[in-house]
């Protein structure tokens, strides 16, 4: 009966003028979706005649993606949206906010920029009730919160920004077959990890594919992993210190999460070309050897987007998958997950805006995007069926099952150290300078910008 009473309610929605033709997913007919989500909210909110610009960094496909999300908080709502973009995104909302012409909703991946925005006072604050929200819905709470979280103009704290569309970098990506052919099992402790990596290598083989070459950015890729092994040895209130320098590049704790990186990386036996390869070849060519037959190596520690750069035509799942990247089980740190993602905010505030922001709260805002492609989720009520595909779903899961969640600590880092000094200094690790020298070297160039 409550079905029943749902779709009939939804097509009394619709029928009152909601462009039903621009919804990617007819209201009421995929069980994948919580369509009652979408009734509830439409009855919620008559906004007919308001209008909502939203400026974020979605372009090409995730524009239409988006848009395809976008249409739904139309339908419900009855608010005319207008989503741009722009290159040069960064600057551009910037010049809009300081001009005085903000958008009413600005979409941002970066949280270092967001922290300027709130502390020139050109955020709204979101309130006490949504970080309520954040805390009980999202998987890991308290961490999406504290994300979301800068001080204002007066130096208060406060929830400025809303996650949403979240990416996972603790993957380990390896080639099923391979693993079967040798009789690998999935490690599921880092302790496990380790025993398999060096279990690989006593069977002739080479367990592991590391590439940090970028271009004029050359070294990141080992800064996720230092990222993962700070995550995996320290708690999380000391890598919020590390990304802020209120715990020093060159402390131990640190050090040590280079060291870990070192464990993996700096052992000719366990990297495919030997160490002295790591930092000279390019992160796009390193997960090739997954694919080699016999295979050059068995693991490769990147984040989901390096499926891009895999052999045309291969299946994940089949061909090629993914675990979580381990937590020591002798550590007692849970099951944390370091990743990136994108906050909303409120630039201009209105009653649609505020309405777009409870709108983020619903399953259907984020299950309409989950069931195409590139979006996954912390919120524990959606379906983990929407998902597009399997690769998607596991993901979206492994987020689900977070202890942890922290943003990626060099993009959290002043743009000289977590897109400079970080980069240069693993580059310099990787060739063979001890992690004590690296890391006082990165904490001399941080105390130069002070």
């Amino acid at each position: 009966m409550k079905k029943l009473l749902a779709g009939t309610a939804l097509f009394a929605l619709l029928a009152g003028g909601a462009p039903a033709q621009d919804l990617k997913f007819a209201p009421g007919e995929d069980a994948r979706f919580n369509w009652q989500s979408f009734t509830d909210f439409s009855e919620k909110y008559n906004l007919d005649g308001q209008s909502l610009t939203i400026f974020g960094p979605w372009r090409g496909e995730d524009q239409v993606l988006v848009e395809s999300m976008l249409a739904y908080f139309t339908a419900a709502t009855g608010v005319k949206v207008n989503y741009s973009s722009s290159e040069n995104y960064e600057q551009q909302i910037v010049i809009d906010t300081q001009a005085g012409s903000p958008p009413d909703i600005a979409v941002l991946p970066q949280p270092g920029l967001i922290a300027d925005l709130a502390s020139k006072g050109l955020l709204a604050p979101l309130g006490d009730e949504t970080a309520t929200w954040l805390r009980d819905n999202y998987a890991a709470g308290d961490s999406w919160v504290g994300l979301g979280t800068y001080k204002g103009k007066d130096g208060t704290p406060a929830l400025y920004a809303f996650p949403y569309k979240i990416d996972v970098k603790s993957l380990v990506w390896y080639v099923p077959e391979n693993f079967e052919d040798a009789g690998y099992e999935v490690p599921r402790t880092m302790e496990e990890l380790k025993a398999l990596t060096e279990q690989i290598v006593a069977d002739g083989g080479t367990p592991w594919c590391i590439g940090l070459g970028s271009g004029g950015a050359t070294g990141w890729p080992a800064t996720d992993w230092v990222e993962d092994m700070m995550l995996r040895t320290q708690a999380p209130d000391v890598y919020d210190k590390w990304v802020t320098n209120e715990l020093p590049f060159n402390d131990p704790a640190v050090v040590g999460a280079i060291d870990e990186f070192g464990w993996f990386a700096r052992n000719d036996a366990f990297v495919d070309g030997g160490a002295a390869a790591v930092a000279t070849t390019d992160f796009r060519d390193s997960p090739k050897g997954l694919f080699a037959s016999p295979p050059k190596c068995y693991m490769h520690h990147q984040a989901s987007f390096i499926p891009s750069f895999f052999p045309e035509g291969t299946k994940l799942g089949r061909d090629a998958d993914f675990f979580y990247m381990p937590a020591y089980a002798g550590k007692d740190l849970g099951k944390p997950v370091l990743g990136a993602g994108t906050l909303a905010m409120i630039t201009k505030d209105s009653e649609a805006a505020r309405a777009f922001i409870e709108w983020l709260k619903t399953p259907i805002a984020h299950e309409v995007w989950m069931a195409q492609s590139g979006f996954l989720t912390p919120l524990k009520s959606v379906n983990v069926e929407a998902y597009g595909n399997d690769a998607l779903k596991k993901q979206g899961e492994i987020l689900l099952n977070a202890t942890t969640f922290r943003f990626d600590g060099s993009d959290l880092m002043p743009g000289k150290i977590g897109a400079g000094a970080f980069w240069t200094g693993m580059v310099d690790y990787a060739g063979g300078k001890p992690a004590a020298d690296v890391a006082a070297q990165i904490q001399k160039e941080w105390d130069a910008i002070k």
